[in-house]
């Protein structure tokens, strides 16, 4: 497995950004993909982005589009979610996850997680 570590969270204005990074070590980094989702209080954690372990396709879902950006540097083991345009709704602790194999969205498809990076947008 790889072990990760998230930073860059914290509070903002909305309409402010933020960019979140992700750290692996471990196992070999550039074979896996990542994804980052989010939790917010009481509700589920949610799919933010994805990118292949190519860094060739991203994907996101439709309330972050426009506004966040994944992108990763193989060569640094880390993986970014650059977030602006920041809106309170996007208030929530975020996860940096790993994934190997089938490229999947599915929280349940990714084998390891980071400790969650809190981030707070106020109005």
């Amino acid at each position: 497995q790889v072990q990760l570590v998230e930073s860059g969270g914290g509070l903002v204005q909305a309409g402010g950004s933020l960019r979140l990074s992700c750290a692996a070590s471990g196992r070999t980094f550039s074979i896996y993909n990542m994804g980052w989702f989010r939790q917010a209080p009481g509700k589920e954690r949610e799919f933010v982005a994805a990118i292949r372990w190519s860094g060739r396709s991203t994907s996101y879902t439709d309330s972050v589009k426009g506004r966040f950006t994944i992108s990763r540097d193989n060569a640094k083991n880390t993986v970014y979610l650059q977030m602006n345009s920041l809106k309170p709704e996007d208030t929530a602790v975020y996860y940096c996850a790993a994934q190997s194999g089938i490229a999947s969205n599915r929280a349940a498809d990714f084998g390891s997680w980071g400790q969650g990076t809190q981030v707070t947008v106020s109005s």
